[in-house]
């Protein structure tokens, strides 16, 4: 690899916002016919690397070298004539469009020399290029923005996250692909926070950490335990422990639930499980599978359309969260939407506190001094970096916001805690801080649903297992006899002969 000149060097590339330093003189080579994958934790400054490339960002210091010349990449459209193309997290497609017709949709004909099909058929991609988007599934939406991408004649491709909302099988089918492409001599960068995936797909890691590059290794000369030290300057112990506990009673039965969308589609279809105090119960399924329905049906956020609700032998369906407050049931819930529905970004610590703690009494001053003493101990036990107190919840990283949403919730001392991705985005130290604090509340009694998108810590962290495929269940799983092939599967809704391994 070392012997051929590098397809890209990036030499002292700078960019800052503010009084941050996002990018701090990073230097990186990337060679034609190589997977290299980009690791850090959030804020590390990967995806503003990545878009400098990519022409979203201009740099404030440093160059760009393609091909052995020094190019100025100030436009999404001078990277894609320059061979660079980046797909990015969340897709941009046309919906009603089919995928032929978004592949073709604002290429440049004079500069187009691949023919499509015969561009699917080399990579091995299973897609019907006549299907419209709408009737995809994440994976087939994914393989259309690779495609677009190379069907502008891209040699070098950019991926941020794209395994986040996809399943083993299709994880798998996607590095196929690349494997495909790096064989073909493109060049190609993964912007990523998990570990197993650039054991798995990279020749070379770049480690990234505030800002800075740390080093770049050999893939073959890594592990995990090294990788995760250098993102994070320190040892973390990566095993997540699947606390042993005497389970208790039944505390929250869903029996038959339906939910239907504002477009009257069933989001829900007769779901059905209960949950022990003493638990953790997963919830597992690809994007859209109705997780967001079953949280906010159970908080009492959204109306069901059947079916029943029981936490403590209590009926809650149908009823308001100040409704299920007032009938003495403990429940606390972290919406996946943490700024948006958990918390308010322009209020501090001490405020986002007393949102939940408050009486409705009127003429009554507030008792901000308890909500600071609570607030004080909260940064110190959960160790959350703040400037101070006073400081704008929004303007804290996503590590310690979610701190202090299951902070203020855990406070409540509830008997049900429902979790919502409660790792989604956050770096390997601030999950793991968040693994430990849920099975505290396991060994307390609590009974904890938790919807989660990595299938290996809900393997390593549930006790049961839940998949949702197309809003119904399709497997109530023990963790130690599942896998992640097995639970793939059910995510998609494809039967197995292994149907005793169900509970």
């Amino acid at each position: 690899m070392e012997k051929i000149p590098p397809k890209i060097k990036l030499n002292n590339l700078t960019k800052t916002f503010g009084s941050v330093k996002a990018n701090d003189n990073i230097s990186l080579d990337l060679y034609p016919g190589e997977i290299l994958a980009l690791l850090g934790e959030n804020g590390s400054g990967k995806t503003t690397l990545m878009n400098m490339l990519s022409g979203i960002y201009s740099p404030d210091g440093g160059s760009i070298v393609i091909d052995g010349k020094t190019v100025n990449i100030s436009s999404p459209k001078d990277a894609i004539n320059l061979g660079i193309g980046m797909i990015h997290q969340h897709f941009k497609l046309v919906e009603v469009f089919s995928a032929r017709e978004n592949i073709k949709l604002g290429s440049i004909s004079n500069k187009q020399q691949v023919d499509l099909d015969e561009l699917v058929k080399t990579l091995k991609i299973n897609i019907d290029l006549d299907k419209k988007v709408y009737d995809m599934s994440v994976s087939e939406k994914q393989s259309i923005e690779i495609l677009k991408v190379l069907y502008r004649g891209a040699d070098v491709l950019v991926l941020d996250e794209p395994t986040a909302v996809l399943t083993p099988q299709e994880i798998e089918s996607l590095f196929d692909t690349l494997r495909d492409m790096k064989s073909q001599g493109k060049a190609i960068i993964i912007i990523t926070h998990k570990l197993d995936e650039v054991l798995a797909i990279s020749d070379r890691v770049t480690v990234m950490h505030k800002g800075r590059l740390i080093d770049t290794v050999l893939t073959k000369n890594a592990d995990r335990f090294s990788l995760t030290e250098m993102m994070v300057g320190r040892q973390v112990d990566l095993d997540i422990k699947r606390v042993k506990t005497t389970l208790g009673d039944v505390i929250l039965d869903v029996h038959e639930l339906s939910v239907k969308g504002k477009e009257g589609n069933l989001e829900l279809n007769h779901v059905s499980f209960t949950l022990r105090s003493g638990e953790i119960l997963g919830v597992a399924g690809i994007a859209g599978s109705g997780q967001k329905a079953l949280c906010e049906a159970i908080a009492g956020l959204q109306p069901i359309s059947g079916g029943s609700i029981l936490l403590n032998e209590k009926r809650i369906d149908g009823k308001t969260p100040r409704e299920i407050i007032q009938l003495g049931v403990s429940m606390a819930y972290i919406p996946e939407d943490r700024l948006g529905m958990g918390l308010v970004g322009s209020m501090n610590i001490p405020d986002n506190l007393m949102l939940k703690t408050y009486k409705d009494q009127k003429g009554m001053l507030l008792d901000r001094n308890s909500a600071k003493k609570e607030a004080e101990q909260l940064v110190e036990q959960l160790s959350i970096s703040t400037p101070s107190l006073n400081t704008p919840v929004s303007k804290l990283s996503g590590g310690n916001v979610q701190k202090v949403l299951l902070g203020r919730e855990i406070n409540l001392s509830p008997r049900v805690l429902i979790t919502a991705y409660p790792v989604r985005g956050l770096d390997i130290g601030a999950s793991m801080t968040i693994y430990d604090m849920l099975n505290e509340q396991k060994k307390k009694g609590v009974a904890v649903l938790f919807v989660g998108e990595d299938l290996d810590v809900l393997l390593a962290l549930c006790d049961r297992i839940v998949v949702l495929s197309s809003g119904k269940v399709s497997a109530i799983v023990e963790s130690k006899f599942a896998t992640k092939a097995l639970l793939g599967m059910k995510m998609v809704g494809m039967t197995t002969d292994k149907e005793d391994e169900y509970v």
